[in-house]
């Protein structure tokens, strides 16, 4: 049995660096492992109130899963873009992109020892404390 971790289900695709054509390739990767692959989710935002589920399979997301079942690439593409433009901006994504660039490590030490996440208060007009 492979075991794989991912969050597959509703990712955005507007962070920088991100897009929703890369964000469909990366599924299919995904979906192209064999059938009984476990996934194990890193989120679940337990949509109507139902449990929270953290393991899933190839198969059960190729059946089930709404935003890639049935979908084109096209019309993927096209709804992530539209849904992800209405979406309200992370409160928290300025502290989260300074580690998310470096693929989770902090930011370096500067020359006083101690490492920082520098928080620019105008710098997103979506954000909580935006201009």
């Amino acid at each position: 049995m492979i075991r794989f971790s991912c969050p597959i289900a509703a990712a955005r695709a507007d962070f920088p660096g991100g897009s929703a054509a890369s964000l469909w390739q990366s599924i299919q990767n995904i979906l192209n492992l064999p059938e009984e692959t476990r996934l194990f989710t890193g989120h679940d935002y337990m949509p109507q109130g139902r449990q929270a589920l953290w393991e899933s399979s190839v198969a059960e997301q190729r059946r089930n899963n709404p935003h890639v079942a049935g979908q084109s690439r096209s019309d993927f593409i096209s709804l992530r873009e539209a849904r992800d433009r209405i979406l309200p901006m992370p409160k928290l994504i300025l502290h989260a992109l300074q580690v998310n660039i470096r693929g989770g490590e902090l930011p370096p030490t500067e020359d006083n020892g101690r490492r920082y996440l520098k928080i620019p208060l105008n710098a997103l007009s979506g954000s909580a404390w935006g201009a």
